[in-house]
């Protein structure tokens, strides 16, 4: 039976990773406790990017739409994703949140999911994760998530509309959704700001709990793709006053974090093994699988702990005295960013390093050039700079482009590039002293200087009877100009191109059948050739004229 909140369900997931995406940093450097390693925005971003994979793993898999999979199995794909990605204090305690609430959803089948399962949800996610810490330290994440759960109680018995039935479309449940989440979160705001009241660490280095602020990013996030608007505001916080606050569990090197399998596994069996060689011990799961997370000196010897009882995997260790100096270092001096950096979405190990020379950020876009909004943002979110200009070197990348320059953080323009040839040649445009804006401007004035072409093989056999598969073809500015063997087609690109051009730029990729010294013979004689190696998949030659 077919059930529309599944597909919801994911979208909710991708507005809350992409919102929190946009703020990570922020979050990074509120992080002081249990330890200032400064990564609880990164931790806590794996477990949602876990969760997302997994439900793109499930639909791709099966060959069916996501919502033809069924509650039941998803729910349990997804708790498992969410504890095999967790890393870190906050990463482990956000997958106990996902199991607590995974669990209500599918105890109760058939059900539509509605203030009271939200409701419901929450509750029953507030208990899992607190259930998952030995030693619940108030003023964090888990103050955070009981008080939202109380809110939504409180606000549920004051409530006309609870319940949502058959008639009901599909727009009255998201906002009926939406508004409940919107009590949640303004409970959850309220609570992060009295965090320092309770937990002293939090007062000292004059921050709130990391992992609770990012929880009301994420609700935010949830909220925005309910009602498919701007996520509402919730207040930034400034970074931590004291760049590197000293408490107990600094004592440790190693975050360490794995899973187990095996039979019969006892999460509460190992609580006292591993405190014996560290803190910070989380181990939660069930008895055919374990996340482990402890800080210790000594990986080697938590692990060790589980042989004979199960298959180790996944480990994780992390030098968190390192990253507590890198924290501490960024924080204490915040070196000036260039005004304007740009991004570029690439496909090959050649093209990236061939960007990264020119000074631009690369994102690995994949064989089919088709990142996410999620990590379009991530991506701009890394660049140096305080405006980014994007570089999307294939059409179909704008549009995510442009959602993610929308909800970031930064001023980002997305530039008129679409191919990667045109994208090297355009950067050189790039002054990092400019704005965005202008150096937008200044791209797409210098692609009206340049022409483009590329030689690939043929996927297929051509309708029209010119080409097999496995030809060569070969293009100029989208159009087919030739076809047939390598180095014919290939001239054939180079002639058309050179005709009106002072430079040409021949970029190798992967399984091109002609060496460097072949290309150079095929261009054409009275115009400059500079031949590189991209590596990209599926193009053989990419070529740009200036």
């Amino acid at each position: 039976m077919s059930d529309p909140s599944l597909v919801r369900f994911r979208a909710v997931v991708e507005g809350a990773l992409v919102h929190l995406e946009s703020r990570r940093q922020e979050i990074n450097d509120l992080n002081v406790f249990p330890v200032a390693d400064g990564d609880t925005g990164d931790n806590m971003a794996l477990t949602l990017h876990a969760v997302l994979i997994e439900l793109d793993r499930l639909a791709a898999d099966e060959g069916r739409l996501i919502d033809e999979i069924g509650r039941v199995e998803i729910v349990e794909s997804v708790a498992g994703a969410a504890l095999l990605g967790a890393r870190g204090n906050s990463g482990v305690i956000l997958s106990q949140l996902i199991r607590g609430a995974a669990e209500e959803l599918v105890s109760r089948p058939g059900e539509l999911v509605d203030p009271v399962l939200i409701g419901a949800a929450m509750a029953r996610a507030a208990q899992r994760a607190y259930g998952s810490v030995r030693e619940p330290a108030e003023g964090t994440i888990l103050t955070v998530l009981r008080e939202m759960a109380t809110s939504v109680a409180l606000s549920i018995a004051h409530m006309e509309d609870t319940r949502l039935g058959s008639e009901d479309t599909p727009a009255v449940q998201n906002a009926l959704i939406a508004g409940v989440l919107e009590r949640a979160l303004r409970a959850g705001e309220e609570s992060v700001r009295h965090g320092p009241e309770v937990l002293p660490i939090l007062r000292e280095s004059g921050v709130v709990d990391a992992g609770g602020h990012a929880l009301t990013v994420i609700v935010a996030g949830m909220i925005a793709a309910l009602r498919g608007s701007e996520a509402p505001v919730v207040e930034r916080q400034a970074p931590a006053r004291v760049s590197h606050p000293q408490h107990d569990s600094s004592t440790y090197r190693y975050c360490t974090n794995f899973a187990v399998t095996g039979r019969d596994l006892d999460p509460g069996h190992w609580i006292d093994p591993l405190e014996a060689i560290g803190d910070s011990v989380l181990v939660v799961g069930d008895s055919a699988t374990l996340k482990v997370h402890v800080h210790t000196d000594a990986p080697g010897a938590a692990t060790a702990l589980f042989d004979g009882t199960g298959e180790v995997s996944r480990l994780d260790v992390a030098d968190m005295h390192a990253q507590v100096a890198a924290r501490a270092q960024r924080l204490a001096f915040v070196a000036p960013q260039q005004r304007c950096g740009a991004l570029a979405v690439v496909s090959g190990s050649g093209m990236r390093e061939l960007y990264e020379s020119l000074g631009v950020s690369v994102l690995d876009g994949g064989q089919t050039l088709n990142p996410s909004t999620y990590e379009l943002l991530a991506g701009i979110h890394e660049v140096p700079a305080e405006e980014v200009v994007v570089l999307p070197n294939s059409p179909n990348v704008v549009m995510a482009a442009e959602h993610a320059a929308a909800l970031s953080e930064k001023a980002v323009r997305v530039s008129g590039v679409r191919s990667q040839q045109a994208g090297l040649a355009a950067a050189l445009a790039l002054d990092p002293a400019r704005s965005a804006a202008e150096n937008a401007e200044a791209i797409d004035a210098a692609l009206e200087r340049l022409r483009t072409g590329a030689v690939a093989p043929a996927a297929r056999d051509d309708g029209e009877g010119r080409f097999a598969a496995g030809d060569a073809i070969g293009f100029v500015d989208e159009e087919i100009v030739a076809w047939g063997e390598p180095g014919p087609t290939l001239s054939a690109v180079l002639g058309a191109l050179g005709a009106d051009a002072e430079l040409l730029t021949c970029i190798a990729g992967e399984g091109a059948p002609l060496d460097e010294a072949g290309v150079r013979a095929l261009g054409p004689r009275d115009v400059e050739l500079e031949c590189e190696v991209g590596g990209q998949p599926s193009y053989w030659w990419l070529v740009a004229a200036e």
